[in-house]
Parts: structure tokens; sequence; C-alpha cells
């Protein structure tokens, strides 16, 4: 048994979850922040059968996109921030974690 940890961008996780849930995988989705950019995410928690691992993955790569997206940058002065170039970011994708799973338990 194996467990797939894959965050994604929360403009996808909707495609991504549907897509699961057509090919019959049940998964679990939490709403998650991301550190970079501070914006949301969705971190989606699904448990498999090894042998249907790259099955998911593949699901989540065909459903999860990259984007390009403007972020504003301050530089600090003496007397406060001031505003500077904006910067071009490259967002979106996935990041995937596959865990072996020891005990499996349904209750």
């Amino acid at each position: 048994m194996k467990l797939i940890l894959s965050i994604v961008n929360h403009d996808d996780a909707g495609a991504v979850t549907s897509a699961l849930t057509k090919r019959g995988f049940s998964s679990t989705k939490l709403a998650t922040t991301g550190g970079f950019l501070m914006s949301g995410n969705a971190t989606l928690i699904v448990g498999v059968d090894e042998e249907k691992v790259q099955t998911v993955i593949d699901i989540i790569k065909e459903q999860c996109h990259s984007r390009k997206q403007m972020i504003p940058t301050a530089t600090e002065m003496s007397y406060g921030y001031y505003p500077s170039m904006p910067v071009e970011v490259v967002v979106g994708g996935a990041t995937i974690f596959v865990v072996d799973i020891e005990r499996f338990e349904r209750v």
C-alpha cells in the first residue's frame, strides 16, 4: 500500500479530484497555503495499491498546469518600503510524494 501526497495549485484541484473520481480513486482534499507566494494550494491524499501509483501520478500530471504570474516586490529604504518592478514567476504544476504504508485499517 502507498500513500500519495500531492500539492497542487487551487486552480487545478477540482479537475484533479474529478479525474481521480472518474477513474475510481478516492481522495481527500485539504486546503493549504504555499510558503513562497502565500497562495492557495490543495494537498490531495490518495491511498492506493503499489501497482496503481503510476496511474494516479499520470492523472495528476494530466490535470495540473504551470502558469506564469506577476508578483509585486518591495525594497526597504530607511523611510519605509518603496515599490519596485514586479517579478514574473512560474506557479502551478504539482509536487508529489509517495510514501510506504506500514499498516492500514479501516474502522
